[in-house]
């Protein structure tokens, strides 16, 4: 199936992994550590490959045997002569890493290896002997520790396991990628009894070498591969993830992404299972909502989100047209829309006109419209009144509790002739049981209307693809759109070793990049009885100067609201004394006198992550910001755009649209400030580790002040 959008976005041909062609179509494959038991991790796959369909060769690996499950045997992999793209390893997990090096001396290039025993069981020098033996060999490695690889379409089951002993598995355009090949392929059994058909399905295990993001970048090459399902408890390379998020969203195909080891607990599951360290979520959740990701938590969204893109069209927003024959179920279906975050729009005048004169008086024809009894069972009026929702301008999507009468498969072939000509997807929530309309579902679903059986499941469909559809168009929308102009500064001058940097210092490097801070006054401590006067009005506020103490509230060090210079003086002292008492060996230059700032208090933070990069949160802020964590969060640079967008994305955001009559605030100053935080990491993101700004004064005019600064290098 050609994607989606394919036609209307100029695809990158920016792929950075490894033409894995010949791993996942190999012609010809080895089984090393064969056996003649079917029952067995070496013979299994023998067993499916000779059986099962598979065109190529295989060749079986046994020092011992002349001969396994009748084919000829080699008691080495380099004695064999022919060519060879894959070989099967299923040895004790300490004669692996020899195994790879034979296979590079063979020049077999790929190798899956299905043995166990290595840094999942707490033996990470058998995974760094095996990571050696890819480097000296020059051979890709898929596991350790996998179930195999399964290419449905060419009836290639290079694996074992309860996947590889089914032949009849139901063929589609979904591949998985699963770093738990057990749990991974009890998903795929659950989700072929829902009618759900694959293409692949590859397990990865440890990914010592070739890794589930090689996978991913590889199948959205392929045109048998439409949506990719990756169950996934961690990776390595944050970026990359990022990065294969943008291509997704290049060629319009979806994937649907099951992040599991997201609790503290779930972590060193993940740890203990795959040798995978976890990244904080919140990051991966970033991540995924950034690209072309759909992220599920169960095996049933996985089936629900998959069968919604099997539609093949993408509605142009997520505003929803309702059309049932129960009041009860359209009221279920609105509260379901609305909270997954989908619209259910007023209806145009003419829509509900129309809808009045096909209904004769007796159906609702607001949204949701529901039908009268008159027209529940009559299949023509049901279509023409789908017809008349579709045709409205403020729907994107329309969702049909399904007809129910005895004229039901008449109303499924009428509703595929409608929408021959219509690009707006229609979902069904089926009316009854399934087994009551056999005929209709099976003509509704071989054309690519997805039928769900209950009101939150289709619901569930249909915000998946309303959301990849937002997705795609604003990666479209932001192609080449910049809009905050380069300051083209020069290499900020940091000092040469990791340290946290002083507030004056830190704010100093937020002015050069045009972004507005309080005015201070230094005073030493040998000054502070010197001091006579300060070069702005009062109120002000005095701060303990030192770099060795970043949060200074917690100790003690900032008074606030001083409108007197003895206010000031005393002030100053005090704020030394509770420094020094709250850490003895800190470093205390003085104090900053600071302008006194009003406003609405936020913070803007950035860290650069070792995984995925450069990162830029905004929340509220003060002291209160860790308790009250309403925070947003994109990865650097950003745009204006994104920006607003994140604004917009805080839960108290209100506050900035004259809530209760308070007043409203202009949002232009703090949006390019965002950015030029983002700007300031992404472009120093090999020395600057964190930022703090904290807090940011914002007033109704649109003035900002940052009050403090901290930057952290590394």
């Amino acid at each position: 199936m050609e994607s989606v959008l394919q036609s209307s976005i100029f695809l990158s041909s920016n792929l950075t992994g490894p033409d894995l062609t010949k791993l996942l179509t190999p012609s010809a494959i080895a089984v090393i550590g064969a056996s003649d038991d079917p029952k067995r991790i070496g013979g299994q796959p023998i067993y499916g490959l000779k059986n099962y369909g598979y065109k190529g060769i295989i060749i079986p690996v046994n020092s011992n045997r002349s001969t396994v499950q009748g084919l000829i045997a080699y008691s080495d992999i380099r004695s064999v002569t022919q060519s060879c793209d894959v070989a099967l390893i299923a040895l004790p997990a300490d004669q692996v890493a020899e195994a790879v090096i034979h296979c590079g001396e063979a020049n077999i290039p790929f190798a899956v290896v299905l043995s166990a025993g290595f840094a999942e069981l707490g033996r990470p020098d058998l995974q760094k002997q095996l990571l050696d033996a890819v480097h000296a060999s020059g051979v890709r490695v898929v596991g350790p520790n996998c179930t195999g690889l399964l290419n449905l379409n060419e009836n290639i089951f290079s694996g074992f396991g309860a996947g590889f002993r089914n032949p009849n598995l139901k063929r589609g355009s979904v591949a998985m990628i699963t770093q738990s090949g057990g749990f991974g392929y009890s998903v795929i059994a659950y989700a072929e009894q829902e009618g759900i058909g694959f293409s692949h399905m590859l397990a990865t295990g440890n990914e010592v070498d070739i890794t589930s993001l090689d996978m991913m970048e590889h199948l959205l090459r392929l045109d048998d591969v439409d949506v990719i399902v990756c169950y996934m408890e961690g990776i390595r390379d944050g970026r990359r993830l990022r990065h294969i998020g943008q291509l997704a969203l290049q060629h319009g195909k979806p994937i649907v992404i099951w992040k599991v080891g997201n609790t503290d607990k779930g972590r060193k599951a993940a740890l203990s299972h795959t040798a995978n360290l976890t990244s904080a979520y919140v990051i991966y959740k970033a991540a995924f909502e950034e690209g072309g990701f759909i992220e599920i938590e169960d095996t049933g969204d996985l089936v629900d989100v998959v069968r919604a893109f099997q539609c093949r069209r993408l509605p142009l927003g997520k505003r929803v047209g309702i059309l049932t024959t129960s009041g009860g179920a359209g009221v279920l279906l609105t509260d379901r829309c609305e909270q997954s975050g989908l619209i259910v729009p007023e209806l145009s005048t003419t829509t509900t006109k129309k809808l009045k004169e096909l209904g004769g008086g007796f159906a609702t024809v607001e949204n949701p419209v529901d039908l009268s009894a008159k027209l529940a069972s009559d299949p023509d009026a049901f279509n023409h009144a789908t017809r008349i929702l579709l045709d409205d301008p403020n729907i994107d999507i329309v969702i049909i509790r399904s007809f129910a009468g005895t004229a039901s498969d008449i109303w499924a072939k009428g509703l595929v002739h409608l929408l021959a000509e219509c690009p707006k997807p229609v979902f069904i929530n089926i009316s009854g049981l399934a087994s009551q309309s056999p005929l209709a579902i099976q003509v509704l679903e071989d054309n690519h209307i997805p039928c769900y059986p209950t009101p939150g499941r289709v619901v569930r469909g249909v915000a998946a693809i309303a959301k990849f559809s937002i997705q795609m168009k604003r990666y479209k929308n932001s192609i080449g759109d910049n809009e905050l102009p380069s300051l083209l500064l020069p290499n900020l001058d940091l000092p040469n070793n990791s340290q946290v940097l002083s507030e004056k210092l830190s704010k100093a490097i937020l002015q050069h990049y045009e972004i507005p801070v309080v005015s201070e006054y230094a005073v030493s401590k040998n000054e502070i009885h010197e001091l006579h006067s300060i070069p702005f009005a009062f109120p002000v506020v005095v701060k303990v100067d030192s770099i060795d103490i970043p949060h200074k509230t917690e100790a003690g060090g900032v008074h606030l609201g001083l409108s007197t210079l003895d206010d000031v003086r005393n002030a100053s002292l005090d704020v030394i004394a509770n420094a020094q008492f709250y850490d003895i060996t800190a470093r205390i230059e003085g104090v900053l006198i600071q302008q006194s700032a009003t406003g609405i208090e936020l913070i803007i933070g950035g860290v650069n992550d070792p995984t995925f990069g450069p990162y830029v949160v905004i929340g509220f802020g003060g002291i209160y910001t860790e308790i009250i964590n309403d925070t947003v969060m994109r990865f650097a640079p950003f745009n204006k755009a994104t920006a607003i967008e994140m604004i917009g994305e805080l839960k108290a955001s209100r506050l900035f649209h004259g809530y209760r009559r308070q007043p409203k605030y202009a949002l232009d100053r703090l949006a390019t400030a965002l950015c030029r935080v983002s700007q300031l990491l992404s472009e120093n993101s090999d020395r600057i580790a964190e930022i703090d700004i904290n807090p940011l004064f914002l007033q109704p005019t649109g003035e900002i002040m940052a009050a403090d600064c901290l930057i952290r290098l590394m």
